[in-house]
């Protein structure tokens, strides 16, 4: 495919290309077609909406954020609340809505969107491999059409990539890479002991999947710290504000001021949550301030006992959790894996505490951001024709602060941005539904004032 196509027909209103049809890039969409520009929206799973956070079809998976903050628009705190009421959904302002909920929340807001105007929406189910430069703008190319789509501006919204194959496990029909295939975990043996290796939000996912199907299943969730999310708490609503302080910024210096914060807190009543919430606000500006070295200080000493805090898991599952730990059907473990043989077909994994027979392990380790070892087809494409890179600490792409991609020359891609996870690097808080809600708006907005 050559560069000197014909360029993208100029229109008073841009044509931009969403690849990604997840949270971030269903809510980018809505936000450019309420501002009258034309649409094209690429999600492989053949319907936007869903990503991999609210693809579950298991009612009992909760989002890990009250409703009253889980609104798609920064300028409309009540849309979630108010969409449940037209739904005919009972949900208050403290609850947690089920994953897949939100997922039809954010397909009824984006058919609104198209339906109302002035912007028009065209979906394709299909799997893009590549972008194009042309002249004006870029041809999306896609494994099912070699002709492309033209587009003025393309928008990453890649969301969370899959996690990395674990370490030392043969492929094998014990080997669950994929957390989210509920039908094919579920149909695990009534009785089997599960190795669950992480001990974050989809891990807990998982083993409530397990655990609540069958009593007699056993599992076994591992990671390196051993650290689960913390709960929220029903009755937190104090908020609490953080100074922070004037010039150079040091990761050591953060997290001191943070448990300075918590116990002056508990002194005074208050719940640590209620610190961390207030520093939500703040964390982008705070990550913004640390030089590089302090970020990968901070990454290196502080980011899994930041995380356990900050994204929390519903009052009713760890409820769940402790009724498990209590019946001597979970186990929660630190060291990780240190190895894995089979033995006569089935697996036995050695951990902190010597070996264990499980019948099956399931990969819960998170999302492996780091363009450099990704398999996925686009990013290999982008990275070999320079119009990526990944940032300084591997954890999405070399983006600026308001989401332009910066290619590997250092420069700013025109017409090449971003949303969501891929902005972690720059923005650290770029993953959730408060932070992704306000990326969206602007840069639907940056891309139709241009």
């Amino acid at each position: 495919m050559t560069t000197d196509a014909a360029p993208p027909t100029p229109t008073s209103t841009p044509t931009v290309a969403i690849i990604g049809g997840g949270a971030s890039g269903t809510l980018t969409a809505i936000n450019l077609l309420r501002r009258g520009a034309s649409v094209t929206l690429f999600e492989s799973r053949g319907e936007p909406g869903y990503g991999v956070a609210y693809s579950t079809t298991d009612r009992r998976h909760l989002l890990n954020v009250r409703a009253n903050n889980m609104s798609g628009f920064p300028d409309d705190r009540d849309d979630l609340l108010d969409w449940a009421a037209e739904a005919g959904i009972e949900l208050g302002p403290i609850d947690f809505l089920p994953r897949r909920d939100y997922a039809r929340y954010l397909r009824d807001r984006l058919a609104g969107a198209a339906e109302a105007g002035p912007g028009k929406l065209q979906p394709v189910g299909e799997t893009v491999i590549d972008v194009e430069p042309v002249a004006g703008g870029f041809r999306v190319l896609t494994s099912d059409d070699d002709e492309g789509h033209l587009a003025d501006a393309v928008v990453l919204a890649y969301g969370n990539p899959p996690p990395q194959p674990l370490d030392g496990l043969p492929e094998a029909s014990w080997n669950l890479s994929d957390p989210w295939d509920v039908p094919r975990i579920s149909a695990l043996p009534e009785d089997a002991t599960v190795l669950v290796v992480g001990s974050g939000l989809t891990a807990v996912d998982t083993t409530v999947t397990l655990l609540d199907d069958s009593p007699a299943r056993r599992v076994i969730m591992v990671s390196r710290h051993g650290l689960i999310p913390n709960p929220h708490v029903d009755d937190q609503f104090t908020s609490w504000v953080t100074p922070i302080p004037e010039g150079p910024l040091t990761a050591d210096g953060i997290a001191g001021l943070v448990r300075d914060q918590i116990e002056h807190a508990a002194a005074l009543g208050v719940d640590w949550r209620a610190v961390i919430d207030g520093l939500r606000g703040p964390t982008q500006s705070i990550w913004r301030r640390l030089p590089e070295p302090e970020r990968r200080r901070f990454r290196e000493v502080y980011a899994r006992e930041w995380e356990v805090r900050r994204h929390r898991m519903a009052p009713r599952i760890a409820a769940l959790l402790a009724t498990y730990q209590a019946e001597g059907r979970l186990e929660i473990l630190g060291g990780g894996v240190l190895g894995c043989r089979a033995d006569a077909g089935k697996p036995v994994v050695t951990l902190a505490d010597g070996d264990r027979e499980v019948t099956a392990v399931i990969n819960c380790t998170g999302p492996s951001p780091d363009i450099t070892r990704t398999d996925n087809p686009l990013l290999l494409a982008l990275q070999k024709r320079s119009l990526i890179a990944p940032d300084p600490l591997r954890l999405g792409i070399d983006v600026t602060e308001d989401g332009r991609v910066v290619g590997a020359d250092g420069r700013v891609v025109p017409g090449l941005l971003t949303v969501g996870p891929p902005c972690k690097g720059a923005l650290y808080e770029a993953t959730a539904i408060p932070e992704i809600r306000v990326q969206a708006a602007a840069v639907a907005a940056r891309l139709t004032a241009e």
